[in-house]
């Protein structure tokens, strides 16, 4: 660039310039106009979107009014605080960021047109990188994907008792991308959302207590049926087991009879994730029952009739027989029989 050295050169610069600034302010001042137009709607639009979410979420935490229902009762129940609150948090996390992402991200695009950038390249740019990326990091999009599904569909929630398939538990965290869970002995299980295909929640809806009653034999089934339904409930008129007993306690019938048991089943809707509680502590109170009442477990075996005392005697002996092969072997050889007349000792003589 070459500096003006006249008094002319600079009246000319100055000339251009001034023509050149009264040509181009209007598109400055527009364009200008134009991208703070964008940027305040993009904010306005960005926020009345996240007040909206917001509203969203609050009618989701709001607590249900309880009518005398059990249908009523028993979803109250079903959601506790901190899980509607947790889902509810993670759901409004996604869309916040979603709706953030694209409004913020349209505006963007819009500015760089009104600034006369060409976005083709820019766009094509883009496609290929997000289709490389797509193939570099499908997992993680899969495990996110199936984050927000379970999150949205209310799969589970902190402190359900699930079975993954791989791993089984008690839910500590539920996340967009894995899930911690607290095993039986103690272990915490990292599990990500894409590879889980199949999930059995426990505690959901209500549980099932199965307890098997064996009796004798020789029982009065009738008798014992009554005693296993007033001693259930007994059961279910204390706390806490009036609250964990949905239902009265039935007896379903003979599950199973062999030579010396007779077993019944005996079945109660409980609380989820509850129903062992209730199976040991039901256990317990027949246990009482039972021997309160005398009624037997098992029959005890008949004892076998006691068999004769053997006689102090020996066999008989093949000698006793005198017609038998030994007793005639072991008889004496008789003496040959001699004639008179040869025996020296006789003097008669024969003449």
């Amino acid at each position: 660039m070459n500096l003006p050295t006249s008094a002319d050169q600079v009246t000319t610069s100055t000339k251009q310039a001034a023509s050149w600034l009264d040509a181009n302010w209007q598109n400055w001042v527009e364009g200008a106009v134009r991208i703070v137009f964008i940027l305040v709607l993009a904010l306005v639009l960005r926020a009345v979107v996240r007040k909206l979410i917001a509203q969203l979420i609050a009618r989701m935490t709001k607590e249900h009014e309880s009518d005398s229902s059990e249908t009523s009762r028993l979803g109250g129940l079903l959601v506790n605080t901190e899980r509607r609150h947790q889902r509810s948090a993670a759901i409004g996390s996604v869309l916040r960021s979603v709706a953030s992402f694209s409004i913020m991200g349209t505006a963007a695009l819009m500015i760089l047109a009104a600034l006369g950038v060409n976005l083709a390249p820019l766009l094509a740019s883009a496609g290929v990188a997000g289709v490389a990326i797509g193939f570099g990091a499908r997992n993680l999009v899969t495990d996110f994907l199936s984050g927000v599904f379970m999150i949205m569909e209310d799969q589970y929630g902190v402190g359900d008792e699930i079975d993954t398939g791989v791993a089984s538990g008690t839910v500590l965290e539920v996340g967009l991308r894995v899930t911690k869970l607290r095993g039986a002995t103690g272990e915490i299980w990292y599990i990500r959302n894409g590879e889980v295909k199949r999930i059995a929640n426990m505690s959901q809806g209500w549980s099932t207590a199965t307890v098997d009653v064996q009796v004798g034999y020789r029982e009065d089934l009738d008798r014992v049926e009554d005693l296993i339904l007033d001693t259930a409930e007994a059961l279910a008129k204390e706390a806490p087991w009036d609250e964990l007993l949905w239902e009265p306690v039935r007896v379903l019938g003979v599950e199973s009879v062999a030579a010396e048991t007779v077993v019944l089943r005996v079945e109660a809707k409980t609380m989820p994730g509850k129903a062992a509680l209730i199976t040991r502590g039901l256990r317990q109170r027949l246990k009482a029952a039972f021997d309160e009442a005398g009624i037997k477990l098992r029959e005890e075996p008949t004892p076998a009739a006691a068999a004769p005392a053997p006689v102090d005697t020996l066999p008989p002996s093949a000698l006793s027989d005198p017609a038998s092969a030994r007793s005639l072997a072991t008889r004496p050889i008789p003496m040959p029989v001699q004639h008179p007349s040869e025996d020296p000792t006789n003097p008669v003589k024969t003449p």
